[in-house]
């Protein structure tokens, strides 16, 4: 018989209860949802972004009884990434977990008309912001022994891509960046994995769904024959930020409903 006791000890392996996390755009899209996971799971949510929705994600994540923090910022901008992990560290008192999920996709059918005027502005935030975020979050979790970075990767990680280079380069990139940065972090039981996701059906993805011949495409191409849902990735997020992966290092966990398969 598998014991309360046994229940409890279970339970505690996914519970983030009294751990501080940083969401980067936690606050719209993909981003909302894993807040609402780690806020679920018992951790308080450090959230920086450019965008400012008036408090109303900030009043949904205190209703689960946490510690809610906020921080309108730039992460393109000099400096800005060390005031994070300070602020946060300032507020809450340590860095737990760092979630690098703040992104940009800049898209144009004419490769070339994709120039440096869309692809700077992308690499600084999908990829330079998140070493940057990392690289000062390493600061705090070397010393404490201790920590989570959840990179948020994509399909794009792995193919290639058509009408936004960028995008595809920068995802390969932050895929790259996990597994270096788990080799360098390891040792210190701090593990670095990521988080791949499919096609879900969220606002950025409205335009394709709605149109019946795009929307048969991306299906025809998803095993699971549904879009993902964005709770599809809550469970993922709670895993990788909790002790129950702490021998998961270095990987890039996809939650496609089988799109790499096909």
């Amino acid at each position: 018989m598998y014991s309360h006791e046994n229940r409890r000890l279970f339970f505690r392996f996914f519970s983030l209860k009294g751990k501080n996390a940083i969401v980067t755009g936690g606050n719209s899209g993909l981003g909302q949802a894993f807040a609402m996971a780690l806020a679920k799971a018992g951790a308080n949510i450090f959230i920086a972004s450019v965008i400012d929705d008036q408090g109303e994600t900030q009043k949904i994540l205190e209703n689960e009884g946490i510690k809610v923090s906020f921080f309108k910022c730039d992460l393109t901008e000099k400096g800005v990434p060390a005031q994070v992990i300070s602020a946060c560290v300032e507020t809450l008192g340590s860095v737990d977990i760092l979630v690098n999920n703040a992104g940009m996709c800049f898209v144009e059918p004419d490769v070339t008309k994709f120039d440096r005027d869309k692809w700077d502005p992308m690499v600084a935030l999908n990829l330079t912001a998140a070493f940057e975020l990392s690289h000062e979050a390493a600061k705090v979790m070397i010393p404490q022994n201790s920590g989570k970075i959840i990179n948020i990767c994509s399909m794009f990680s792995f193919l290639g891509g058509q009408w936004s280079p960028a995008y595809s380069a920068t995802k390969h990139g932050i895929a790259g960046l996990t597994k270096a940065y788990c080799d360098e972090l390891a040792q210190f039981d701090i593990q670095v994995n990521g988080i791949a996701p499919g096609y879900y059906a969220t606002d950025i993805t409205l335009k394709t769904r709605s149109n019946p011949e795009a929307n048969q495409r991306v299906l025809d191409h998803i095993p699971a024959n549904r879009w993902g849902q964005t709770q599809d990735l809550m469970g993922t997020m709670v895993f990788l930020a909790s002790k129950a992966s702490n021998y998961v290092n270095g990987h890039i966990l996809a939650v496609d409903g089988g799109y790499l398969m096909r």
